[in-house]
């Protein structure tokens, strides 16, 4: 049943262009994570996206009604920065809808009772929460693993084991010594004590 007050209509399209939108810029800031060697703030980003796509889908659907055209009016975050400045911009972004924009529209749905988008609204409203919460968490992590990288030996990792893919008991070719046949044998496990 499509909704019946201009006002409710307007916000669930302008909650449904908000919700559009933080899907897409997820999605691209979930990439530059992945760039940066964040790969599970990059899943969190694209978890989340997928989220923001179902919040529009429910609002897309309670605006029901027939096809027209509408402006819509959403606030929105642009730009790439490093994943640090992209958690930020979506921790703004979830707050927004969180303190201001969810709890209007809610309240508006309700005292015009349109009990579709109250739902609608209702359940973006509490997943924002948990969103904001995912990307301040998601935040912190990652300023401490960039202020541990700054702080740790080149090749070490924060936990201090060896970042480098070669084996750490096998010298780089180039530094390794030439040795006989005979020698190799002599070294190899088992041959200790033998003799040549």
């Amino acid at each position: 049943m499509a909704v019946k007050n201009a006002m409710t209509s307007d916000f669930l399209h302008s909650a449904y262009g908000g919700e559009s939108m933080a899907h897409m810029r997820y999605l691209h800031w979930g990439d530059m994570a992945e760039k940066e060697g964040f790969p599970n703030i990059a899943r969190l980003f694209r978890a989340i996206s997928y989220a923001e796509s179902v919040h529009a889908g429910n609002h897309f659907r309670e605006i029901d009604g027939s096809t027209a055209d509408a402006t819509v009016t959403a606030g929105g975050v642009f730009g790439v920065g490093t994943t640090v400045e992209n958690l930020q911009g979506a921790i703004n972004g979830e707050l927004h809808e969180v303190n201001q924009m969810y709890p209007v529209y809610l309240n508006t749905a309700e005292f015009q009772q349109e009990d579709g988008a109250k739902r609608s609204f209702h359940f973006a409203l509490e997943a924002e929460k948990q969103h904001a919460a995912l990307f301040q968490k998601a935040q912190d992590a990652a300023r401490a693993s960039r202020f541990a990288a700054m702080a740790t030996p080149k090749g070490v990792s924060s936990g201090g084991r060896l970042t480098s893919t070669r084996s750490a008991t096998r010298p780089p070719s180039s530094t390794r010594c030439r040795r006989s046949r005979t020698e190799r044998t002599r070294l190899a496990p088992g041959a200790a004590g033998r003799r040549e």
